[in-house]
Parts: C-alpha cells; sequence; structure tokens
C-alpha cells in the first residue's frame, strides 16, 4: 500500500482531496487491530497524522466573562498526554478515561480522534466527550463546519464525516464542578468497557450530565435521569447532599435509559446493571 505522511493539516487535507478513500491512520489502535484480525480489508492507501504537529496541540480559551471558557484538543494529542498535568486538572473526567486505555504503550499513540473516527460505543473517550457537551471540528479543502458530538455519532462505527474530511479536535467548556469516569470489563486492565459512564456537574448551571458507553449504538446522554436529579440535588451546597436513595433512584433511571445487547463480552441484562451501578457510584463519589 502506499503510506503518505504529511507534516501539516493543509497537507493533508490536500491528500485527502485527491484520494477521498484513503485510510486516516492516527495511533491506529483500533484499526490495525482490525486488519490484522481480518475483519477489515486492508486499504491500498493511508495518510498517516503521526507527524502533524498541528494536530498533537491543545489550547485554554479563556471566556471574555471571566469564567472557566473552553479548551480546544487537537485530534492527534495521545492519551498519555490527558492522563497527567494540566489538562487533567481542567478535564479529571477526561484523565480518569484516559488512564483506562489499554496499556502505556497504546496510551502513548491513542488519540480522541481515532475514538471520533471508529465512533465504536465503547470507546474510552466518546462517554467523556458526550457528558461535557463538545464540539467536534471537521476541516476539508472546501471549508469546514462544527458538529456537536450528540449529532456527530450516528450509530455503530458510523459517523457525519463526508468523503475529504478530516477531525481537527473538539472543544469543550470548563466546568466548574466534580466530574469522574468509570468502567467495567472482563479483566481489570488492557479492556475494552463492557459497560462505562461519565457524570460531569456544572454547578453555575445548576446540571447534572450523564453519559453512557457500551450499551447502545451510539453513546447515550441520560436526559430523564439528568432531568429528575435536577429537581432532586442542590448543587449549591457544600458539601452535596445526596442520599442512598437518591443515588439508587439516579443509577436505576440511567440504567433505564440504556440500551444493551448481548454480544461474546456480555449479556444485556449485565450491562443494563452495571450502568446502574456505576452512575450510582459516580454520583457517590461526587458527594464524597
Amino acid at each position: 500500500m502506499s503510506v503518505l505522511t504529511p507534516s501539516t493539516i493543509d497537507e493533508v487535507l490536500a491528500h485527502l482531496a485527491e484520494r477521498p478513500e484513503a485510510l486516516l491512520l492516527s495511533g491506529g489502535t483500533d484499526v490495525m487491530v482490525e486488519i490484522n484480525m481480518a475483519h477489515r480489508k486492508a486499504p491500498a492507501e493511508v495518510v498517516a497524522l503521526r507527524r502533524v504537529e498541528q494536530l498533537r496541540l491543545w489550547r485554554h480559551n479563556p471566556s471574555s466573562e471571566g469564567t472557566g471558557g473552553t479548551v480546544t484538543i487537537g485530534s492527534g494529542l495521545p492519551y498519555a498526554e490527558m492522563e497527567h498535568g494540566p489538562l487533567a486538572e481542567l478535564f479529571p473526567a477526561l484523565a480518569e478515561a484516559a488512564r483506562t486505555v489499554g496499556s502505556p504503550q497504546i496510551r502513548a499513540a491513542g488519540t480522541l480522534g481515532g475514538n471520533l473516527g471508529t465512533c465504536s460505543p465503547a470507546g474510552d473517550g466518546l462517554p467523556v466527550l458526550f457528558a461535557l457537551d463538545a464540539i467536534v471540528h471537521l476541516r476539508s479543502i472546501g471549508g469546514q463546519r462544527d458538529v456537536p458530538v450528540a449529532d456527530f455519532m450516528v450509530g455503530v462505527k458510523q459517523n457525519v464525516l463526508e468523503p475529504g474530511e478530516l477531525v481537527t479536535g473538539v472543544t469543550m467548556p470548563i466546568r466548574h464542578g466534580w466530574q469522574g469516569y468509570s468502567k467495567v470489563g472482563v479483566r481489570n486492565a488492557m479492556v475494552i468497557a463492557t459497560a462505562s459512564a461519565c457524570l460531569a456537574m456544572d454547578r453555575d448551571r445548576g446540571a447534572v450530565t450523564l453519559a453512557l458507553g457500551a450499551v447502545g449504538t451510539t453513546i447515550i446522554r441520560c436526559r430523564d435521569a439528568e432531568g429528575w436529579l435536577a429537581g432532586e440535588l442542590d448543587l449549591s451546597a457544600e458539601p452535596l447532599d445526596i442520599s442512598d436513595a437518591v443515588a439508587q433512584e439516579f443509577g436505576r433511571r440511567a440504567a433505564a435509559d440504556a440500551r444493551p445487547i448481548d454480544d461474546h463480552r456480555s449479556t444485556a441484562a449485565y450491562r443494563g446493571h452495571a450502568v446502574g451501578v456505576l452512575s450510582s457510584r459516580l454520583l457517590r463519589r461526587a458527594a464524597a
């Protein structure tokens, strides 16, 4: 196969304009497994993104009102750089998710752009993006567009990317409030999620968001559970007063929003139970 190694976004877009069917390769931690196991045909042409430094950066965008503002993360920033440091302090849930991704070698290669390109419901970074209302930035030779992450993923390994388009990054608001991520799998490490959940509090808006992974054809936002909790919880209280009854009902409502299936990794019944437990535990952690 032909492997192109551009060093700028403009070069990537020029290659894609000429070869819209070429495979975009970021870390390769998903697609190479599929090719090696013959679940996917090896492409005739590959555009490798590893040398595009513009995609491996992140920046803080302060707000003119003096609030936290937003952060834009390049699609090529590896998970290893999200685990600790300033970015982890801004988005603790993203740091927790990053630390669950495979081995150190996988975290040094895997990226949010790869998660978005693959669009597996079990992708560890995706529940965080959904819970934090991320905006996905797309570019092509003809222009650019911004897509809410809730509209980007449309099915199992399906998204709204058009031929010739590149995911350049995501932008997420900085929220004042606790956030966390948790998942379960068939072992304790280096595992694809059987079920996952991300909870994020926004004390400024008085809201809690919850997103579930691996329990539907796409990531699921638990709108019913979020709305119910808003009427039960005073986010201005310090510390938060969350009773066992509220935590259990929140978990039950989250499980009711899930749409799990039976497959080789788990049963639908276990997945539904697991996301209920994870959601309840995340809420208790927020109180603690």
